[in-house]
C-alpha cells in the first residue's frame, strides 16, 4: 500500500509535529564571555529545567545558568510521543531486587504522583501543553500478549497496588472503549496524561527565566572539567554542574559508556473528522500502546490527528548521536503497518510528519540522579523514554540534594550511579542489536502462533518487566 507522507521537516525550527505548531523560534542568546554560577545545568531539555525551576523555588538564593546547544526542547524533549507516564522505564522490579519492597513501591508511587505535578505546575505557570490525563490503555492482540498483562497485574497486586492503579478489561470491554477490532484483551492504568512535550519545554524555560534563571541556546559544552564547563569559545565556573544531557551525555569525554543513545522514531496523521473518530470510539484521551516487544504507542492529538512511534530502534556503533539515525524508512513503514493493523479504517491515511531522535537507556534498564559533591557534579538521566515524567521527577530530586534539603525524593532509591556502565565496542553494539533481533522473532512468532517464544520469551520478560 502506498503510503502518502508530506515532507514537511525543512520547513521546522525543531524536527517533527511538535516543533511544527511553534513556527519560527528565535533562539536566546549564546553564552559570549567568561562567568560563574552556583549552579550550571548543561542541556535545556525537561530534565535541566524542570532542575532548575525547582531549584529556583527551593533555594532562590542560588543562581542558576542553563546551557543548551540547540533550543530548549530540541532533543528528546520535544521529539517524543507525549506520554507523561507514571510507569518506571522497566517496572519497579529492579529496585525491588536491589532495595527491597518498600524502596520499590515508593519509587512507583513517586512516578505515579509525578503525571499530577506535572499537571499542577502547567496550570499554575500558565503553559498551555495540551495536557489531558486519560490514563493508558496496553492492548492485548494475542494470548502471549494477554499473558504478560495478566503476569504484570499480578506482580504488581503482590506490591499493594489495586484495582484503583491497574485494571484488566477483556474483549467486550476493551472493545467498549476503542474499537480495535483484533484486542483480545486489555489493561487501564490512570496514572498518565498526554501532552504536547515541546510546549511544555517551551513553556518551562519562559517559567524558569521568570522565576530568575539564565538559559543560554545555540551554546554547545565542549567539556566538564571539576566544575569548570567549557561552553563555545567561554568558560563558566559552577558550583555543581548538573549534567541533564541524557542521550547526549556520551558525546562528553569520559562518558561514552554511561548510557546508550538509542534513535527511536515517529510519524503523524493528517488531522482526522469526527466521523472517523466516532467509528474508533476513542474519545476518552487515553494513551494507547500494543504489547509487541517492539511495540507501538500511539496519542490522540489536541488536533485529532494520531501520533505513533516505536516498532524498532536505531544504534549507532560507538554510542554516536547522528542526525542521520532519526531518518528510518523502514521503521515508518513499520509504524503506518501497525496504525493501520490496529484501525483498519485508516488505510490509506495521510502521513504528514515523520521524525525521530536519541533516547537514553542505562546499562540497568533503571533511571538514576545523583549528586558528587566532591566533584561538583550532579546528574540524572536514563529514563529509556519515560522521561516526560521522570525528567520533572529528576529535578524535584536534583534540586533537592543540591540545596541539602532532606525531602522525600531524595530518599528514593533511584539516588546514586548509573551502575555498571555499558560493555565496550563491539560488545555493546552486538548486545543491542542481539537484543532487538530477539524482540522482532519473539514478536513474528507471537503474532503466527499467539504463543510465547519459549525461552526468548522468558528471558525478555525478565530482563525488560
Amino acid at each position: 500500500m502506498l503510503i502518502m507522507i508530506m515532507d514537511v521537516m525543512e520547513i521546522m525550527r525543531g524536527p517533527g509535529l511538535w516543533w511544527s505548531g511553534l513556527g519560527q523560534v528565535e533562539p536566546r542568546p549564546a553564552l559570549i564571555r567568561d562567568g560563574a554560577a552556583d549552579v550550571v545545568i548543561v542541556g535545556a531539555g525537561l530534565t535541566g529545567l524542570w532542575t532548575a525551576y525547582y531549584l529556583r523555588a527551593v533555594a532562590p538564593e542560588l543562581s542558576v545558568v542553563v546551557l543548551e546547544r540547540e533550543l530548549a526542547g530540541y532533543g528528546a524533549s520535544g521529539r517524543n510521543g507525549g506520554w507523561c507516564s507514571g510507569e518506571l522505564p522497566s517496572g519497579p522490579g529492579g529496585f525491588l531486587g536491589r532495595h527491597g519492597r518498600d524502596a520499590a513501591v515508593a519509587m512507583q508511587r513517586a512516578a505515579f504522583a509525578t503525571v499530577a505535578e506535572v499537571q499542577r505546575v502547567a496550570a499554575a505557570e500558565g503553559i498551555d501543553c495540551r495536557m489531558r490525563r486519560g490514563g493508558t490503555r496496553l492492548l492485548a492482540l494475542n494470548h502471549a500478549q494477554a499473558g504478560r498483562l495478566s503476569r504484570l497485574v499480578q506482580q504488581r497486586r503482590a506490591l499493594g497496588f489495586g484495582p484503583e492503579d491497574y485494571r484488566l478489561l477483556d474483549r467486550a470491554e476493551t472493545i467498549r472503549h476503542i474499537a480495535v477490532p483484533d484486542a483480545v484483551a486489555s489493561l487501564f492504568t490512570p496514572h498518565c496524561a498526554t501532552l504536547d512535550p515541546v510546549r511544555l519545554a517551551r513553556g518551562l524555560a519562559t517559567a524558569v527565566e521568570r522565576r530568575g534563571g539564565v538559559i543560554h541556546e545555540r551554546t554547545p559544552v565542549h567539556a566538564v572539567d571539576g566544575g569548570r564547563v567549557r561552553a563555545g569559545d567561554a568558560v563558566i565556573e559552577g558550583g555543581v554542574v548538573v549534567l541533564a544531557t541524557e542521550a547526549y551525555t556520551c558525546g562528553l569525554p569520559g562518558a561514552r559508556r554511561r548510557v546508550a543513545p538509542i534513535h527511536s522514531h515517529m510519524i503523524a496523521t493528517e488531522p482526522l473528522p469526527a466521523d472517523v473518530w466516532r467509528r474508533l470510539g476513542w474519545d476518552d484521551g487515553a494513551a494507547v500502546a500494543d504489547q509487541r516487544w517492539h511495540f507501538a504507542y500511539l496519542q490522540r492529538t489536541a488536533d485529532d490527528r494520531i501520533a505513533v512511534g516505536g516498532r524498532g530502534i536505531s544504534y549507532g556503533f560507538g554510542s554516536r548521536v547522528s542526525p542521520h539515525r532519526d531518518h528510518a524508512p523502514a521503521i515508518w513503514r513499520r509504524l503506518y503497518a501497525s496504525l493501520v493493523s490496529l484501525f483498519p479504517r485508516l488505510a490509506g491515511v495521510t502521513v504528514t510528519h515523520r521524525w525521530g531522535g536519541p533516547l537514553a537507556l542505562a546499562r540497568s534498564l533503571e533511571p538514576a540522579a545523583g549528586l558528587d559533591r566532591r566533584r561538583r557534579l550532579a546528574w540524572a538521566g536514563g529514563y529509556g523514554g519515560d522521561g516526560v515524567a521522570m525528567s520533572n521527577l529528576a529535578g524535584r530530586t536534583l534540586a533537592h540534594l543540591i540545596a541539602g534539603v532532606d525531602a522525600s525524593e531524595t530518599r528514593l532509591p533511584w539516588v546514586g550511579g548509573f551502575g555498571r556502565r555499558w560493555e565496550p565496542e563491539p560488545l555493546r553494539w552486538l548486545g543491542i542489536q542481539a537484543g532487538s533481533a530477539l524482540a522482532h522473532a519473539a514478536d513474528l512468532f507471537e503474532d503466527r502462533t499467539g504463543r510465547r517464544l519459549p525461552v526468548v520469551g522468558r528471558l525478555l520478560e525478565a530482563a525488560l518487566g
